[in-house]
């Protein structure tokens, strides 16, 4: 059964959240976790692909953009919209409105939720669904600080 955590923004900027996503990419890769990130659009997948390669200097996390193709090397964070693939289903980080399918699947799985009512209200869900599931939920709020932090 997976451990869910949801990371509480306190300002409703997609920019801090996308951003707060990188660092917490970048804390599961070191940590050896080469996790798959859920997006709701190829448009979302490459902004954090992009992303990826910038938000910080000196930052070096492989990954690429999956669209059905398994990437040649194994030791990659993946992003994308599909569903992940066996063998990244360990760790997913969901930045979609959706309920993950692969959730059954995952060990982990992180929400990143902005302070935006259309994303809270879709965080809710999810939260429910996940409870429902009898998965472990831990709730993160976060100050400011936390976010803007490089």
């Amino acid at each position: 059964m997976a451990e869910v955590s949801f990371y509480i923004l306190p300002s409703a900027s997609l920019a801090e959240r996308d951003l707060f996503a990188c660092k917490l990419i970048e804390k599961a890769y070191r940590s050896g976790s080469f996790c798959y990130v859920l997006t709701d659009t190829a448009e979302q997948s490459h902004h954090l692909d992009d992303l990826l390669w910038t938000f910080r200097a000196g930052s070096f996390i492989p990954h690429q953009i999956y669209n059905g193709i398994l990437p040649e090397l194994e030791q990659v964070i993946l992003i994308g919209s599909l569903m992940p693939p066996e063998g990244w289903q360990k760790t997913l980080f969901n930045l979609s409105s959706h309920f993950p399918d692969a959730s059954q699947h995952s060990e982990r799985i992180l929400e990143i939720l902005d302070n935006n009512e259309t994303t809270k209200a879709s965080g809710r869900d999810r939260y429910r669904r996940y409870q429902a599931l009898g998965m472990d939920i831990t709730t993160h709020k976060l100050d400011l600080s936390a976010v803007t932090s490089r």
